[in-house]
């Protein structure tokens, strides 16, 4: 999308003012409006995203000029209108949007909505007009909404970026630009026609048309699947929401931490209680695994420990017992046993039952094996003695564990003394209200972090339970599927759905990686030009941007200067790639060609010092096929300097009045 001008009607304080901007004939591709703050350059710049979207950013959203609305007669209306005229691909576009205002009898004036239409005009010459239903579809497909805050941008809007960038805020918006134009929305398009987490993609639709009339177990097992899908989603929705609540409340966290330090006493207090913060958590710990060995210790020496008091008592017994010659080697019971049965002694003596004789024999059965009992009785003291002296070791280790302990809870207990005294001075009268305010909002973070993290892991749970479900379900199916030809036929196709969209993922996951890869090094590129100095950008697979210093590890806090270099780099760092896909002959690269964009920009170099204006303005040019500057007075000067043979087209705002600027 390349503009080629712009007409505003009665547009706020513009009344007929219309801008032809440069086209890149010779290698001039920028535009420059020049004008003193108030004079209507937001306003201007405002246009294009009032005539695309029908929005803006003003507080007041009447569109009509004051002074065509002071001159109307009850019952008299005007209009407000913007036309942009545009090209994009071989098709040029007329878009204009129109409002009419009403002065009623009670003098008050009113607009209707908008009224949007659009022209194209082929390459062919001919014209034909966009249907109104599709207008605004038109309009996305030439720059969707989300998207165009990196084209049409100010000052303020540039350092809001940059301060989402330091506060390492979720970069969704970073990765949406991404793939939205370097060329990996019809690769996404694609996964998502057929994600199997939709019902109305590809795979979706093959699993609702199983027939069930063969086996009324196949609707079962399919209802099953669809249950656990939508939950699946529901709970995948949530931890979405979740690490989004997380992230955020991290980041606010991290960014009132930082502002904590901004007080002497609040900075050392802040330090002082996140070093208590972390001797509680290690004592914590420690006095966990304390009683982790206490368990393990006793689980071990349980059965020695129970048995000990029956096994002394036991001792106790036999020790006035003496079994001394009682048993009879190698005598069995059994032997006893036979010889009461056959009623006759080996010596012959008759043992009738009653008998002296037959008593005494009947008597040693208590005496002999299986084993001795005096041997018995021996290892018996042996082991009970072992035991006793087990018990002691026990009883040895577990007193010792709970000394461990009793100093471990004595440390706790002063730590979180001193922290109650730390947080009463966060919280209390002798630190200032603003320091207090901080310290409540980053424990309402904490809170809300905890809270969320707790949240997440319940539902990865209740998720993992709800997958397994499935994927029984899934394969009970399946199996039954496979015997009628009519469900066979949809679980082969389904297959090979899967398998593309597999395929599709695995696509995917490479081209992003590798634009990723090249969109660092091409930023960290334009970053240098922009700003000298020992730093570098990272960019990770979420798409979070940090800065290093070569000589220093971990992250670098960096200044309002260097972060709007960031956002530079990165919006021009896309551009930039975009157009040499455009360009390039490797088969790669033109699969993810995209369309050129305009950097269409108000007030950009108010933060920068001279020297770093200069830079910018050469490394601008140099990236973007086309470039509208909104500029002040003062930098408009250095601009026009330094981007005088890329400069095609040249304006001025003249400031009428409060009611009125024309442009010279």
């Amino acid at each position: 999308m390349l503009l080629e001008s712009i007409t505003l009607e009665n547009f706020r304080q513009f009344r007929h003012e219309s801008i032809d901007f440069a086209q890149g004939e010779n290698g001039k591709n920028v535009t420059i409006i020049i004008g003193d703050n108030g004079t209507g350059k937001t306003t201007f710049a405002q246009a294009f995203f009032w005539c695309m979207y029908g929005e803006t950013e003003f507080s007041d959203k009447d569109m009509l000029n004051k002074l065509v609305a002071a001159d109307l007669k009850p019952g008299q209306e005007a209009k407000v209108q913007v036309k942009l005229y545009l090209r994009h691909g071989n098709v040029r576009y007329t878009l204009m949007r129109e409002q009419t205002y009403r002065k009623d009898y009670s003098n008050r004036v009113k607009g209707d909505n908008t009224v949007f239409d659009i022209a194209r005009t082929g390459a062919d010459g001919n014209t034909s007009f966009v249907k109104k239903s599709q207008c605004e579809s038109e309009v996305k497909s030439i720059l969707p909404k989300e998207l165009s805050r990196y084209f049409f941008f100010d000052g303020e809007r540039i350092e809001k970026m940059s301060k989402d960038i330091s506060t390492g805020k979720k970069a969704t918006d970073f990765a949406d630009a991404v793939k939205g134009l370097l060329g990996l929305n019809a690769m996404y398009s694609a996964i998502q026609h057929f994600n199997p987490k939709s019902k109305f993609g590809v795979i979706g639709s093959y699993e609702s048309s199983y027939d069930s009339h063969s086996n009324s177990k196949i609707k079962e097992y399919t209802d099953t699947i669809e249950r656990c899908k939508n939950e699946i989603a529901e709970i995948d929705a949530r931890l979405d929401e979740l690490d989004n609540q997380v992230e955020q409340a991290t980041a606010r966290k991290t960014e009132k931490s930082e502002e904590i330090k901004q007080y002497a006493e609040g900075e050392e207090l802040q330090r002082k209680k996140e070093t208590l913060l972390r001797k509680i958590e290690s004592a914590k710990q420690a006095r966990a695994n304390t009683v982790k060995q206490i368990c393990k210790d006793f689980n071990g020496g349980m059965s020695a420990f129970f048995s000990t008091a029956p096994m002394l008592y036991a001792l106790r017994f036999l020790a006035s017992k003496d079994f001394t010659g009682k048993d009879i080697p190698y005598m069995h019971a059994k032997t006893i046993e036979y010889l009461l049965k056959q009623k006759v002694c080996i010596c012959g003596t008759h043992l009738d039952e009653g008998s002296v004789p037959y008593n005494k024999v009947k008597a040693l059965i208590d005496y002999l094996p299986p084993q001795s009992i005096s041997t018995s009785i021996k290892d018996f003291k042996k082991e009970a003695l072992h035991r006793a002296n087990s018990k002691q070791e026990l009883l040895e280790q577990v007193k010792n564990s709970l000394a461990v302990i009793s100093h471990q809870d004595d440390d706790i207990t002063e730590y979180q003394d001193e922290l109650q005294t730390v947080d009463s001075k966060l919280s209390g009268d002798d630190v200032r209200a603003k320091v207090r305010a901080i310290n409540t909002e980053i424990q309402l973070c904490d809170k809300t972090i905890r809270d969320s993290q707790e949240e997440r892991d319940r539902l990865l749970q209740k998720k993992g339970g709800l997958s397994t479900t499935m994927e029984r379900a899934d394969t009970e199916r399946r199996n039954l599927t496979l015997l009628d030809d009519k469900n066979k036929k949809i679980e082969i196709y389904k297959a090979y759905a899967e398998q593309i969209y597999n395929e599709l993922l695995e696509v995917y996951a490479t081209s992003e990686a590798k634009i990723r890869s090249k969109l660092e090094t091409t930023i960290n590129e334009i970053f240098k030009q922009i700003y000298e100095g020992g730093l570098y950008l990272t960019i990770d697979d979420k798409y979070h941007i940090s800065v290093y210093a070569n000589d220093y590890e971990g992250d670098v806090e960096t200044s309002t200067a260097q972060s709007i270099s960031v956002i530079f780099a990165f919006i021009t760092g896309i551009i930039k790639m975009a157009r040499e896909n455009r360009n390039a002959t490797d088969e790669d690269a033109k699969l993810l060609s995209s369309e050129p964009y305009p950097l269409v920009m108000d007030a950009p170099l108010s933060a920068f010092d001279k020297r770093r204006i200069k830079t910018v303005c050469e490394a601008l040019p140099n990236t973007a096929e086309q470039v509208i500057i909104f500029i002040k007075d003062t930098d408009g000067e250095l601009a026009e300097e330094y981007m005088g043979d890329k400069i095609g087209c040249r304006h001025h705002f003249d400031k009428k009045n409060e009611f009125e600027t024309v442009l010279v």
